[in-house]
């Protein structure tokens, strides 16, 4: 409770607007926390860093993320989202591209401009600890920006010190200097971050988890078939140190991870290592979780004016996953919604929900909660009262294992057993006693789909083996599907689908990145040049 009240105040201080300048630099607001006049004490610094958990990120969570993460990845059927379904995306949009290229620039801005003014305080009585906890949140979200501008964008520009590169055009920055420095930053932050903080906080472990996924996607980079081994040993390092001192542990059901009353703006699920932190108001606006409002397929599920998800859902190469795995129905049942599936924790007041739309796509169940009244009164128009995880535990078990594999064929290494077993185990599927890669990503994809990482693992994989890669996209089933329930089938149930004629999008080497925006490009026109190196000097720290 004390986090959120600390994180609505220090938005209300801020004034930050959801809308970006039209400049690239993103100027500071002019009535702007400064190191002049805040910054000074413990609780300055924590109220100043807390709108990084959310307003900062509400652009790339109200639309871009399931377009750039889900929809190019092959997990999402939408009628609005058909571009990045087909990566046949106009740099033109103005609608996800735009806001949610700016969204990122708009996460760095806010943590160099707070990182700067909490070095730069004067007169503070800041306690040490707290100024490096500071400092480790906003170079953690720095990172992770960054995370998702190269693996969206490749190259781009590093922007550092927005007052100081104010009046520089923007110059595109290698792609190795960019992991360059978004692992600098994480590592920085794991050696700034509390082992223990407020929920909702990041701890080192954080970073630590953060470093494990980034070293494993990094080791295949310019590897041509291989991946680095130093990376995969970085991987296994942090991924093992998470998981034994981290003190967190797997939810009991995967189920519970995505209900409300398990992860909201008061209470964190103890998987979690990194979640956006929403509230279940929508004043001031860009705090809010507005993912059910476009997803949740009809008003009566939210019960507040929105749900306008009709026309979106699982998409037909996930279907076939699960209606071939009909072992994984656990799973299955808290990311889509199949014929006849019930949902006691949704429309309580009428005794639940029952899916029954025979003729449509399976919607999308992940994140969708219900209403208000099935939330404790909390909640409203756009305003889910659930987190949106970033990273989590579960996550960090399959990085451990997929590091162990390494450049081997395959491997039967008991911890990478045990810890990708237990995820499985969790899932009500039958234990393996030997690990491919393929069976990593896939266990992967499943286990964190509509989570915000599913297309940077698609990249993860061309980095090393391209042509692999791009036959995993080529085979993905895109069209339209019908399904209905088997009546009388049980453990499991059983579906006729109906599928239309066979639609496959694979990526190239060309649609591999998103085009920059146009309107970026006219306002500098410099995006258009080859990326270069960038001097790792102009760093003060």
């Amino acid at each position: 409770m004390q986090f959120k009240l600390k994180l609505i105040a220090a938005v209300a201080a801020l004034g930050l607007m959801q809308g970006c300048s039209e400049d690239f630099l993103d100027r500071p607001p002019l009535d702007a926390l400064t190191s002049g006049n805040f910054y000074k004490t413990d609780d300055e610094i924590m109220a100043g860093t807390a709108p990084l958990y959310n307003i900062v990120w509400f652009d790339f969570n109200d639309k871009a993320n399931m377009s750039f993460q889900e929809a190019r990845a092959g997990n999402l059927n939408s009628n609005d989202r058909t571009a990045y379904v087909k990566h046949a995306i106009p740099s033109t949009d103005v609608n996800t591209l735009l806001p949610g290229y700016k969204s990122f620039y708009k996460i760095i801005a806010q943590s160099n401009n707070a990182y700067k003014a909490i070095k730069e305080a004067t007169g503070s009585t800041a306690s040490a600890a707290v100024k490096g906890q500071g400092l480790g949140e906003c170079r953690f979200m720095r990172a992770t920006a960054y995370y998702y501008l190269v693996t969206n964008w490749g190259a781009v520009p590093i922007v550092y010190d927005n007052v100081a590169q104010i009046n520089e055009p923007p110059t595109r920055n290698n792609i190795e200097d960019i992991w360059k420095l978004l692992i600098q930053d994480y590592r920085f932050a794991a050696a700034n971050l509390p082992t223990t903080a407020v929920q909702g906080r990041l701890t080192k472990y954080s970073a630590e988890g953060m470093l494990a996924r980034m070293y494993l996607m990094r080791a295949g980079l310019n590897q041509n078939g291989t991946r680095k081994q130093s990376d995969l040993d970085s991987a296994k390092y942090y991924a093992e140190s998470v998981i034994t001192k981290s003190g967190l542990t797997l939810a009991p059901t995967y189920a519970e991870l995505f209900e409300s009353a398990n992860h909201n703006a008061t209470k964190n699920n103890p998987e979690s290592l990194f979640s956006l932190q929403w509230m279940p108001i929508s004043n001031p606006w860009g705090i809010n979780n507005s993912f059910q409002a476009y997803f949740a397929y009809d008003a009566n599920i939210t019960g507040t004016g929105d749900g306008w998800g009709a026309a979106q859902g699982v998409s037909a190469d996930l279907v076939k996953y699960f209606t071939e795995n009909p072992a994984d129905s656990l799973r299955r049942k808290s990311i889509g919604m199949f014929d006849s599936d019930v949902y006691p924790n949704i429309r309580k007041a009428n005794g639940g929900l029952k899916y029954t739309r025979p003729e449509q796509l399976s919607a999308i169940k992940k994140y969708i909660i219900g209403s208000p009244a099935d939330n404790g009164g909390l909640g409203g128009f756009m305003s889910a009262n659930i987190n949106s995880y970033m990273l989590r535990l579960a996550e960090v078990y399959l990085i451990y294992a997929d590091a162990v594999l390494g450049n081997s064929a395959s491997t039967s290494d008991a911890k990478a057993l045990e810890y990708f077993n237990a995820v499985r185990k969790r899932a009500g599927m039958p234990v393996k006693t030997s690990l491919t890669f393929e069976d990593i990503f896939k266990e992967r994809r499943i286990e964190t789909v509509f989570e915000g990482n599913s297309w940077n693992e698609i990249v993860r994989w061309y980095y090393f083996a391209p042509a692999k890669a791009v036959a995993y996209t080529a085979a993905q089933h895109k069209e339209n599907y019908t399904m209905s329930y088997l009546t009388g089938s049980t453990n499991p149930k059983r579906y006729n689908v109906a599928y239309s004629a066979s639609e496959f999008y694979p990526v190239t080497a060309n649609t591999l990145y998103l085009p920059f925006p146009e309107a970026e490009i006219i306002n500098a026109p410099s995006l258009k040049n080859e990326p270069v190196a960038f001097d790792f000097s102009k760093l003060k720290d």
